[in-house]
């Protein structure tokens, strides 16, 4: 038996719904379906339950983490430490998949190989049309450099600790899995003669300046060079030193509401944010938030004069690059932590809540 596992923030419930309804008209039903929400906000999730209840076969993990990066191998994780069957896929909650899908699976599955399948892209217009699954027109296809829909031999993937929780944002983790399994002794195959997925096309909200949801501007190209450098070490197992897989307590997500045991307002200078990272190391049970806003415009002419003048100034950085240094800071050396993060990039304020 197969477990599916699929991965869900704030997505349109349009392309949720079509990718169930696929699931739920499988020839073949003889799997288990589970659906992660890893961080989606408060009022979509009381939402997203309600819809489910039209989906008895799925199994909902709700991970209260609103506010903090994306961190699909820490979602897919939470499902594989759960997983008992032989089997595990990692799905995609934009998918639209072919009517016989388990079918093929069943028939493709081995002991010790990894599969990965092609994938068909559908543009915006036809994704919002209702169809049967042949019907659908194809944009382009997927090569075999995207390896993110995967069947595994459970045992085999947890033996490799699962997902890199290194990850955060977009890109890079499932290719990473791959190097890993590689590095292990164990095949990689992709499944290219027929098309059996079909991915529907959604805008990335994320990358827009009027979300607030914490996004580091080139985070994929840090998870890219990391996993080049699972190649050059020859890595097999990943979150050696650190728990995996673990499922943030609703309880205590809910103490990032308290009243924080230590609070401050910031300016984004330098020296400042410095000084105020290097204070985490002595931070322990405590709930430390800070506010960081921006300056005029007239400030940062002031100190640019007494730079000139050969005065003592501050340096002023720019509020992105702030941000930048932020979510490193968190994704190197905090991740395992609970936290809230957001960036209004209209008034130029990052806010930061970090439990210890």
């Amino acid at each position: 038996m197969i477990t599916l596992v699929l991965i869900n923030r704030n997505r349109n419930f349009g392309i949720i719904k079509k990718c169930l309804n696929s699931l739920m008209l499988q020839s073949n039903t003889d799997f288990e379906l589970i659906l992660v929400d890893y961080g989606s906000e408060e009022k979509y999730v009381i939402d997203l339950e309600k819809l489910l209840i039209e989906y008895p076969k799925v199994k909902f993990i709700k991970c209260s983490v609103h506010g903090q990066l994306w961190n699909k191998s820490r979602a897919i994780n939470i499902a594989l430490k759960q997983a008992v069957n032989p089997y595990f896929l990692i799905g995609d909650i934009d998918m639209i998949y072919h009517q016989d899908f388990f079918n093929y699976l069943d028939k493709l599955k081995s002991e010790q190989k990894a599969i990965y399948f092609k994938v068909g892209f559908l543009n915006r217009e036809e994704s919002l049309n209702e169809k049967s699954f042949a019907d659908y027109k194809i944009n382009h296809l997927s090569s075999i450099e995207a390896t993110g829909i995967t069947l595994y031999p459970t045992s085999l993937l947890k033996s490799i600790n699962g997902y890199d929780e290194f990850y955060h944002g977009w890109g890079a983790e499932d290719t990473d899995v791959h190097i890993r399994f590689k590095n292990a002794g164990y095949a990689v195959e992709f499944y290219e003669k027929k098309t059996l997925l079909l991915h529907q096309w959604h805008s990335k909200e994320y990358r827009s300046n009027k979300s607030k949801a914490p996004f580091h501007s080139t985070l994929e190209k840090i998870n890219h060079c990391y996993s080049q450098l699972a190649v050059e070490m020859a890595k097999t197992k990943a979150n050696v030193n650190l728990s995996w897989g673990k499922i943030s307590n609703e309880s205590d997500c809910l103490k990032l509401n308290d009243s924080p045991d230590f609070s401050t307002t910031l300016e984004p200078v330098d020296a400042q944010i410095k000084s105020f990272i290097a204070q985490f190391k002595d931070c322990s049970n405590k709930l430390i938030s800070v506010e960081i806003k921006d300056v005029s415009i007239g400030d940062k002419i002031k100190q640019t004069l007494k730079k000139i003048l050969g005065k003592k100034y501050m340096i002023y950085l720019n509020m992105n690059d702030v941000n930048d240094r932020l979510l490193e800071e968190i994704v190197f050396n905090y991740r395992a932590q609970l936290y809230f993060y957001s960036f209004d990039r209209q008034k130029n304020i990052i806010t930061w809540k970090i439990l210890f």
